[in-house]
């Protein structure tokens, strides 16, 4: 496998991934998204396919910025797709976006998951991160 990690810059390159989204992709939000400089979207690619275009893995990130704690990264979503799974696709996407958040100046990088999502905590852990304080997720629909 010859990975290739880029940013996704475009709606058109985000359409070609939208089989690693949960949720079918919104024209308007992607627009947003993508204009904001503090969103970050990563598509890899395994130059070793049938086609180099299609996306095996993304990871979608946005920089959060408080008054006193600064700006840190907010790791939103990772998705690798199920043929690729288990190849160190998603640790990759993973080390590509800390990398990006030591780029801005984020002072850390922080991500919730579901207590069972066992694969996507062996990623984290895989990647340097520590889980030493219980999370609890509060939401709101609307």
């Amino acid at each position: 496998m010859t990975l290739r990690i880029e940013r996704v810059t475009d709606a058109a390159t985000v359409l070609r991934g939208a089989h690693l989204f949960d949720e079918a992709i919104d024209p308007a939000a992607t627009e947003r998204f993508l204009a904001s400089p503090t969103h970050h979207l990563l598509f890899a690619y395994d130059d070793e396919v049938a086609d180099p275009m299609y996306p095996v893995g993304m990871i979608s990130a946005a920089e959060l910025t408080h008054p006193d704690k600064g700006t840190e990264m907010f790791l939103n979503e990772l998705g690798v797709d199920e043929l690729a799974q288990r190849r160190g696709i998603g640790a990759a996407l993973v080390r590509a976006l800390v990398d990006l958040a030591r780029e801005q100046g984020c002072s850390g990088m922080w991500v919730g998951t579901e207590p069972d999502n066992v694969a996507a905590q062996a990623t984290y852990r895989s990647t340097g991160s520590d889980s030493s304080e219980p999370f609890v997720a509060f939401t709101w629909e609307f």
